[in-house]
């Protein structure tokens, strides 16, 4: 038997995946999709994340451009019921399923042992050759590929070594850049965060997770049972409002500058993978009181219907927390009175500022 972390990861309440109909809609879900070939589709671990996810924002994404969005080879006249009904089942790289859900700008990544939310620079949408999400994206596709193919990740038995993060990330980082030079031009920036779940390879074996971040997206820890915050990760700024970040023009690398934290974490532990839209709206008690609650609400019998054991956020626990934060996110978001972290930063600046941040 594997033992279950709770966990969710969650993506900014500020940008839309793309192939929504309405900039209105929410996403959820539990985890994002991977191809029949995928090494990690059950990691050889004695632990993994139960998961969920919440996204959200104001409008949709431009559309992947050729050769990125194409038909896979085989029926072009019926690709959705060929694929799943889903658009994003069609997104290629190097004649790979892109890893992920695009959500705007940004990107989410979901699975047993592995989150990840990228936070793409929404200001590229304004040049002609820009496509920020494109680079969210494939940079957190091409770190979780990496991860895949690292044995001391997928085998249990390689117990001589331990994951590199920070290396799987440059990897991505250069394929990324790879991928988007000519003849396939594209720019865009994007800020980097996941945690990769493993274990000791000690007896008695203990969850251990690695957590690395570029940027100002953060990965939160929480211990509901003594509704305590165990890890957070610090924001990476240039200067007010500009995060580190991956990509055209940016002096910044995950060699020289992504910062890598090994965690020691318990059973039924809590870890969040966020982006701006939520740390700028939501303080960190506020964080911390809402997954609590959302879980006391799951495990009493609220919050939609499951079959199973409720006990720790399990058998859809993750989605019904992750939902619950995005909608207490996106309350802050668009209300122009609201106090908000972003706001309160703001004004330390000298700006004048007031209301959630919704941009």
């Amino acid at each position: 038997m594997r033992a279950a972390i709770r966990s969710r990861a969650f993506q900014s309440p500020t940008q839309q995946r793309w192939v929504t109909s309405s900039p209105t809609v929410s996403v959820s879900g539990t985890t994002t999709p991977l191809p029949a070939n995928a090494l990690n589709q059950k990691p050889k671990s004695p632990f993994y994340f139960d998961t969920g996810y919440s996204l959200f924002a104001k409008r949709p994404s431009r559309p992947f451009p050729p050769p990125f969005f194409s038909p896979p080879s085989g029926s072009f006249s019926d690709p959705l019921s060929t694929h799943n009904r889903s658009r994003d089942r069609r997104t290629y790289v190097n004649g790979e399923f892109i890893r992920g859900i695009t959500n705007g700008d940004d990107a989410v990544l979901v699975g047993e042992n592995f989150i990840g939310a990228n936070d793409g620079v929404g200001a590229w949408a304004a040049r002609e050759k820009g496509h920020a999400a494109l680079w969210s994206r494939l940079i957190l596709h091409f770190w979780a590929l990496e991860a895949e193919r690292d044995a001391s990740v997928t085998d249990a038995a390689a117990t001589s070594s331990e994951p590199e993060p920070v290396e799987y990330l440059q990897k991505a980082y250069e394929q990324t850049i790879a991928a988007t030079s000519s003849p396939n031009e594209w720019n865009g920036t994007t800020t980097a965060c996941a945690a990769l779940l493993h274990y000791s390879t000690n007896e008695p074996r203990i969850p251990l997770l690695y957590v690395t971040n570029l940027g100002d997206s953060q990965c939160l820890v929480m211990r509901p049972k003594d509704q305590s915050l165990i890890y957070k990760t610090s924001e990476q700024w240039h200067w007010f409002d500009c995060p580190r970040q991956l990509g055209t023009n940016s002096p910044d690398t995950p060699i020289a500058n992504a910062v890598m934290d090994k965690v020691t974490i318990e059973e039924n532990d809590v870890v969040l993978a966020m982006s701006d839209g939520v740390v700028d709206n939501l303080w960190e008690h506020e964080v911390l009181a809402n997954v609590v609650d959302s879980i006391r609400k799951w495990e009493s019998g609220a919050g939609g219907e499951a079959s199973g054991d409720r006990a720790g956020g399990a058998a859809g626990g993750m989605l019904f927390v992750a939902e619950e934060l995005m909608k207490a996110a996106r309350i802050v978001a668009e209300d122009p009175y609201a106090e908000s972290p972003f706001m309160e930063r703001a004004v330390e600046e000298g700006l004048a500022m007031e209301g959630g941040k919704n941009h």
